[in-house]
């Protein structure tokens, strides 16, 4: 029997920088049940504190368990070139042997649950390799700590090794229709995960894949990256790429968007002074080599949605999520389903009634793309509107993504704002 897998494969403990103390394993299972998360990759499995926690839990075909949330061990490592590389790892003795591989080429590994490893983007996938672990490049496109940051092709990262790539991690900034103008991406199976530093549902499985398997096993995971066995990935959720923190060239000091040519012209350098940041769609335009995308057979849907709490804020005309009213309306919509995605992605828009039908409006706007997007760029998140009669201020939805006071002067007249920049660096 094969059943729908929600799996959000990148996320951190609270011993990586920068990460809420809240990211505990009965917080992590907690929350992602909530959500309507069935997998969740443990992160920063190569910390020796964070995997005695992983260790007291039950442990099966590689998967670990807590109450209704299973984990498979993941981390996410620096290579010498600030590249950032996600490993799927199908052990604890095999998360072990990499550790003691890495140990001595890190500085850090003994206190950042993310460690910066002195080797090259080849040398850490022969290790992957060798391990028998998944391995593929992190937000691959975004412009500080991405793959296509500082080279131009895989094997520029990968050398030899690049044929053993079996994933890449889209990030926040990108979606299927950026990264499938890229033809040496198409045999590759596309991740889109949270990356989250905080549990919350605003965070965690703000990005999330489904899958199809048997059930949930290592092995399976395995056989449904690489799209064998009967197993495959069957849906891609993220953001609008545009609501990226560097999804258009942009001052990083005062947040001007420029253009390329102009980018250019000034030597990306702004008339503030600041630094230009170039952007992941104009990366993108330098290294497609298709004009448009060209989706192979085995590439899923990508739906754009944003978290649940964030919807409901847009509706009502809230500047927060974290209102009574808001809460009270997110638990009356979970209730039934079950879930914050079985609502979002499953839920039966017509049967919600005694819901406010500016709530179901929104979701509905969402599902079907019908919403006004203010591009991000230079380190701030772009905004999002609901169109007119979708709920919200005179139609408007919140600006999501930069925080009240990073987009009041950038969003519309009404329109408001939330909070998601908390422990957030992509």
């Amino acid at each position: 029997m094969i059943m729908d897998v929600n799996a959000d494969l990148h996320i951190h403990s609270k011993y990586s920088m920068a990460t809420s103390n809240k990211m505990d394993m009965p917080t992590i299972a907690r929350e992602a049940a909530k959500k309507g998360v069935h997998l969740v990759g443990t992160g920063d499995c190569l910390h020796a504190g964070w995997m005695e926690s992983i260790k007291k839990l039950p442990e099966s075909d590689g998967i670990f368990s807590l109450d209704n949330t299973s984990f498979v061990l993941t981390v996410e490592v620096e290579d010498s070139k600030r590249v950032h590389h996600l490993l799927i790892i199908p052990s604890v003795s095999k998360a072990e042997e990499l550790r003691e591989r890495f140990a001595d080429h890190s500085r850090d590994i003994d206190t950042n649950g993310r460690p910066a490893v002195r080797l090259s983007g080849t040398e850490i996938a022969e290790y992957a390799r060798d391990a028998g672990a998944l391995i593929g490049p992190c937000h691959a496109f975004t412009p500080w700590t991405a793959m296509y940051a500082y080279h131009n092709s895989l094997s520029d990262c990968y050398s030899d090794l690049s044929d053993y790539i079996s994933f890449v991690e889209l990030g926040l900034s990108a979606d299927t229709s950026y990264a499938d103008r890229i033809s040496e991406l198409h045999r590759l199976t596309f991740l889109t995960n949270s990356d989250a530093h905080s549990p919350w549902p605003n965070k965690l499985a703000r990005e999330f894949n489904r899958f199809e398997m048997p059930e949930i096993t290592f092995d399976n995971l395995e056989s449904a990256i690489l799209r064998k066995n009967g197993c495959k990935p069957v849906l891609n959720v993220g953001m609008f790429p545009e609501e990226g923190k560097y999804n258009e060239s942009a001052c990083i000091r005062c947040f001007k968007h420029y253009a390329l040519p102009d980018c250019l012209a000034k030597k990306w350098r702004c008339r503030c002074g600041g630094r230009i940041k170039k952007g992941v769609h104009d990366r993108v335009n330098e290294l497609a080599d298709l004009a448009a995308p060209d989706h192979p057979d085995h590439r899923p849907r990508y739906l754009h949605l944003i978290p649940l709490a964030e919807i409901i804020a847009m509706a009502i005309g809230h500047s927060s999520p974290q209102t009574k009213a808001g809460q009270a309306a997110w638990n009356t919509l979970v209730k039934g389903p079950g879930s914050e995605i079985a609502v979002l992605v499953d839920g039966d828009l017509s049967g919600m009634g005694g819901v406010d039908v500016r709530i179901v409006n929104a979701i509905r706007a969402f599902r079907s793309g019908e919403v006004i997007i203010h591009p991000g760029g230079g380190g701030r998140y772009g905004t999002v509107e609901l169109p007119a009669g979708a709920g919200g201020s005179n139609g408007v939805g919140a600006g999501v993504g930069a925080g009240a006071a990073g987009v009041a002067a950038a969003r519309p007249a009404g329109a408001v704002a939330d909070q998601r920049t908390l422990f957030d660096f992509e």
